[in-house]
C-alpha cells in the first residue's frame, strides 16, 4: 500500500509536529509570493532598462529596486526561519516518540519485549533521528512542491499561454519518473532497516559471548594449528558485517544520485524547451521582451520544488521507515494509549486496597509456548504466611507462570486472582506497588548503590526514620541475609558507589546479592523470586532462604521458583510446573 506523502500518524503522535505543519505552510506562501513579486520587478526593470534608453539610471528604478531588495531579504528571511524550525521540530519531534516508545515498549510483556528488543534499540537509538531529513527538507519542500507550480503556472499563462502549455505537459514527467524511481526502490529503506537489526542482533551475539570463547581458547572459532584459523578471528568477522552494511549504504545512495541525476536532466530539458520557444518569438516579434524575461525568470521556479522532493526523497525514506516501526508498536500496546505522544495505562475498574493482598491462586493456568503450553493446566493457590515453591524442568513455565501473576502477560486460558479478584481488573500500578520481583536478570539502573536499592521503596540507612521494627524489614538485617554487608564492607564508597548499566562494576554475585537485598528490605507483602539463589555458594544460599521463611512467617506470600534440593527442602509447598507440548497440535 502507497505511503502517503505526510503520515498522518506522525502529528496524531508527536504534538509538536502540528504547530510546525502550521507554520511552514505560512512561510512557504511567503516564499511563493517573494517569487512571484521578484520575478515580476526583475522583468519590469530589465525590459525597461534595454527598450528606453532614457530610464537606464538607478534613480528611474529606486523604488521597483528597493521593493525588489525586500523582497528578497523577505525570501531569504522565510527560508531561514523555515529551516531553522524544521530543525527545532525535528529534534522535538524525535524525543517526543523516542519517549512514547520506550515507554510503550515498557509496557510490552516480557516475552514479545525480548523478541523487540533489538527492533527497539535500532528505532530508538538511530532510526527515529532520521526524521530530522524528513522534517528538515522534505517537508518543506513538499509543501513548496504543492503551493509553487499552480501559483507560479498561472502567471506564466497570464503572460505567455504558449509557455504555459510547454509547462503543464512538461511538468508531470517529474512525478511521473519520481513514481517510477519509487516503485524501484520501494522497500529499500525497509530493507537497509531490517539489516541494521539483523546485524545489531549478531554483533550482541558476538561480543555476548565473546568473554566464554576466550576463557575456553576458541575466540578464533578454529584450533590455533589450523592453516586458516586467523580468516575466522572474531576481528573478521566483525569486519565482515561492518562490510555489509557499508555496501548496502553505498547501494542506497548510489540509487539516491542516480534519481537526482535523472530529475535535473528533466527539469533542464523543460526549461530548456520553454527558453528556445520564447527566443524564437522574441526574435520573430510576436511577444514583448517584459512577458519573455518574467517567464524566462519564473520557469525554473516550477520545477524547482517538484526536483527537491524528488532529491529529498530518499533522504525522509529512512526516517519515515523507521517511523513506521515506531508507530507499529506504539500500536501494537492494547494495554495503552497515545495522548499527545504520551503513553498512559487505562484505568481499571478493580484496584487494591490499602491492606495487603492475600491469596493467589491460579486455576487451570495455560500460556502458549513455541511448541506447546508452558506451563499447561497449572492450578495451585499461593497463600500469605508461607513459602511456595514453584518446581520443574527448564523450559515448564515458571517463570511464565510468575509473569501471568504480575499482569504482564495473558495466559491463553486459565484465569489468575487475588483474593477472589481477576488479576486483569486490578489496577496495574496499585497492583505492582504490592509486589516485589526478582527476575533472573535483575534490574540494576545507572547511579549508586543507594538509588537501586530505592526502586522497590527499600530505605536505606541514612534516610527517614524507621517504622515498626521488624527483623527481615530492616536493612541491616537484609545485608546480613544475602552477604551483601561484606560486599559494602570492601567498597569504599558504601552505599554511595557508582555502577553502570546493568550493574557493571559489580561481579554476578555481587548484583544477586544487592538485587536480594532490594527485596528483602522492602515491606511488600508478596515476593515473587525467580531462582534467587542461583549465583551464591551453600552458606549463602541457606541464609537467604532462612531470610525467606521468616518473612514468609511474618504473614507475605512468599513465591520462589527453584529447583535445587535445598530450596525445596525449604518450602512449606511445592508446585510441580508442567509444559504439555503435543496440546497445542490436538
Amino acid at each position: 500500500m502507497a505511503r502517503p506523502p505526510i503520515d498522518p500518524r506522525l502529528w496524531r503522535y508527536a504534538r509538536s509536529a502540528r504547530g510546525y505543519l502550521a507554520l511552514s505552510v505560512a512561510l512557504s506562501l511567503v516564499v511563493t509570493a517573494a517569487i512571484v513579486v521578484a520575478a515580476l520587478l526583475i522583468g519590469r526593470v530589465l525590459a525597461g532598462v534595454v527598450t528606453d534608453p532614457g530610464s537606464r539610471t538607478l534613480g528611474a528604478w529606486t523604488v521597483e529596486l528597493v521593493v525588489l531588495a525586500l523582497v528578497i531579504a523577505g525570501r531569504v528571511l522565510a527560508t531561514w526561519s523555515q529551516s531553522r524550525l524544521a530543525h527545532r521540530a525535528g529534534a522535538s519531534v524525535v524525543a517526543e516518540l523516542e519517549g512514547a516508545v520506550l515507554a510503550a515498549g515498557a509496557r510490552l510483556s516480557p516475552r514479545e519485549l525480548d523478541t523487540r528488543r533489538t527492533e527497539l534499540a535500532v528505532v530508538v537509538g538511530t532510526g527515529l533521528s532520521g526524521l530530522r531529513g524528513y522534517l528538515v527538507g522534505y517537508v518543506p519542500a513538499l509543501l513548496l512542491a504543492v503551493l509553487v507550480p499552480p501559483i507560479v503556472l498561472a502567471v506564466i499563462a497570464a503572460h505567455d499561454p504558449t509557455s504555459g502549455v510547454i509547462a503543464v505537459i512538461t511538468l508531470p514527467l517529474i512525478p511521473i519518473f519520481m513514481i517510477l524511481i519509487g516503485l524501484l526502490t520501494q522497500g529499500r529503506a525497509e530493507a537497509t532497516l531490517a539489516a541494521t537489526t539483523r546485524l545489531s542482533d549478531q554483533l550482541l551475539d558476538l561480543f555476548a559471548g565473546m568473554p566464554t570463547l576466550r576463557a575456553l581458547g576458541r575466540e578464533t572459532g578454529h584450533a590455533e594449528s589450523e592453516p586458516d584459523a586467523a580468516a575466522h578471528t572474531m576481528r573478521h568477522r566483525v569486519r565482515e558485517l561492518g562490510d555489509a552494511l557499508r555496501q548496502r549504504t553505498m547501494r542506497a545512495l548510489r540509487m539516491a544520485f542516480l534519481s537526482s541525476m535523472v530529475l535535473e536532466m528533466l527539469a533542464t530539458l523543460s526549461v530548456a524547451l520553454i527558453a528556445v520557444s520564447i527566443g524564437l518569438r522574441l526574435v520573430f516579434g510576436e511577444m514583448s521582451l517584459y512577458a519573455g524575461l518574467v517567464v524566462l525568470v519564473l520557469a525554473p521556479e516550477v520545477y524547482l520544488p517538484l526536483r527537491m522532493v524528488g532529491e529529498r526523497f530518499h533522504a525522509a525514506q529512512d526516517g519515515m521507515a523507521a517511523a513506521d516501526k515506531a508507530f507499529a508498536i506504539l500500536e501494537s500496546t492494547p494495554a495503552a494509549h497515545v495522548d499527545g505522544g504520551h503513553v498512559t495505562a487505562p484505568a481499571l475498574d478493580g484496584v487494591v486496597g490499602a491492606a495487603a493482598p492475600g491469596t493467589v491462586e491460579l486455576r487451570d493456568l495455560s500460556v502458549r509456548a513455541r511448541d506447546g503450553y508452558a506451563p499447561a493446566g497449572l492450578s495451585a493457590v499461593l497463600r500469605p504466611g508461607s513459602l511456595t515453591v514453584l518446581a520443574g524442568p527448564n523450559g515448564s513455565g515458571k517463570s511464565t507462570a510468575v509473569q501471568a501473576i504480575l499482569g504482564l502477560i495473558t495466559p491463553d486460558s486459565g484465569v489468575v486472582t487475588v483474593d477472589g479478584v481477576d488479576i486483569r481488573e486490578l489496577d496495574p500500578d496499585r497492583w505492582w506497588a504490592r509486589v516485589a520481583w526478582l527476575p533472573q536478570r535483575p534490574v540494576l539502573v545507572p547511579g549508586t548503590l543507594r538509588d537501586n536499592l530505592e526502586l522497590l521503596g527499600a530505605r536505606t540507612a541514612d534516610r527517614a526514620a524507621r517504622g515498626p521494627a521488624r527483623v527481615i524489614d530492616d536493612l541491616e538485617a537484609a545485608c546480613l541475609a544475602t552477604g551483601f554487608d561484606a560486599v559494602l564492607a570492601d567498597l569504599p564508597d558504601g552505599w554511595n558507589t557508582v555502577v553502570g548499566p546493568g550493574g557493571s562494576g559489580l561481579s554476578l554475585g555481587q548484583r544477586q546479592r544487592l538485587a536480594l537485598t532490594r527485596v528483602l528490605a522492602t515491606d511488600r507483602p508478596i515476593l515473587l523470586l525467580d531462582e534467587p539463589t542461583a549465583h551464591l555458594d551453600a552458606a549463602a544460599e541457606a541464609t537467604v532462604l532462612a531470610a525467606l521463611q521468616v518473612r514468609a512467617r511474618a504473614g507475605a506470600t512468599v513465591v520462589v521458583i527453584g529447583h535445587r534440593p535445598t530450596v525445596l527442602t525449604a518450602a512449606d509447598h511445592v508446585v510441580q510446573v508442567r509444559a504439555d507440548r503435543a496440546e497445542i497440535l490436538r
